[in-house]
């Protein structure tokens, strides 16, 4: 299992700073996040950051350490300024960047206080998807044209490809163990990875949830002939601050299934960038 560290709040100093900590701490992964304008969520009173611009800072202060956003809100996203984006991070850490990425959440006023973005959720989705689409084939080197509901374009050209061919992309996946809901989650498997949520609650999913995904996972792709291709299952979530259960609660994950440990903490009341980085210098739960 790797392990990774979202910068939940700081500026964009202190999130580069994390960064480097990441990397200096022996953590796998260091993840920003993606809002623009926020409602009910701290009412203008959290930072939001281009999540591109740190970790093209953050690329540069480091070597080892996967990149990311827990999660990009892919529907609001120009999809050619997103792929520009990506492509830039992508060569300036080596490689290095992955994509989580979901419908995102309207009381971000990117969503609602634009006119045109799409608002119900199964036009989010299906914005998700087109845009997916495009993002893919522009990693082809190739020009191409987009016809979609939600993605018209002329022809477009990325001559520079990732650095690998692509880059990994991990949808936001919603669990439900007693009616898996078999077309959400058959987005992730068309990609590279999953980020596991709970139907209806936000609590974090346990690893008899994680067990539960994985099996169903695991039986879809061998169907589809899709089981010798790497694929991460990423849960993010805030471990014990008790050594002992944060361990024992790693070792349950670890053989539910999951891939990553992303860790997560977003309580204001506690949780500062001087709280996080010291939580990072601490370096990843023992294993």
């Amino acid at each position: 299992m790797r392990f990774g560290f979202i910068s939940s709040f700081g500026t964009p100093a202190q999130h580069v700073e994390i960064a480097r900590a990441c990397e200096e701490h022996g953590w796998d992964g260091f993840f920003t996040w993606d809002g623009v304008s926020l409602g009910e969520f701290g009412e203008g009173a959290v930072a939001t950051w281009d999540p591109f611009g740190i970790l093209a800072a953050a690329a540069t202060v480091t070597e080892r350490v996967t990149l990311g956003a827990m999660v990009f809100a892919l529907p609001r996203h120009r999809p050619w300024e997103l792929a520009q984006r990506a492509l830039t991070v992508d060569h300036l850490s080596g490689g290095r960047l992955v994509l989580p990425v979901g419908v995102g959440v309207t009381d971000d006023r990117a969503f609602s206080s634009v006119p045109g973005q799409p608002l119900t959720l199964k036009d989010r989705a299906a914005a998700l998807d087109e845009t997916l689409a495009w993002l893919e084939r522009s990693w082809s080197g190739e020009p191409f044209t987009a016809d979609g509901e939600h993605v018209r374009t002329g022809v477009f050209q990325f001559p520079q490809r990732p650095v690998a061919g692509r880059v990994p992309v991990w949808p936001v996946g919603v669990w439900d163990a007693t009616r898996p809901p078999a077309r959400n989650l058959r987005r992730a498997l068309r990609w590279d990875g999953v980020v596991p949520q709970l139907r209806g609650t936000a609590e974090v999913p346990g690893p008899d949830d994680v067990a539960g995904l994985v099996a169903w996972i695991e039986a879809e792709r061998s169907a589809r002939d899709g089981a010798g291709r790497p694929f991460d299952v990423v849960v993010q979530g805030r471990l014990p601050d008790d050594d002992a259960a944060a361990a024992e609660l790693v070792a349950a994950m670890r053989e539910a299934g999951a891939t990553w440990w992303v860790e997560s903490r977003w309580d204001p009341a506690q949780d500062t960038p001087e709280s996080l980085l010291a939580r990072v210098r601490q370096g990843p739960p023992a294993t």
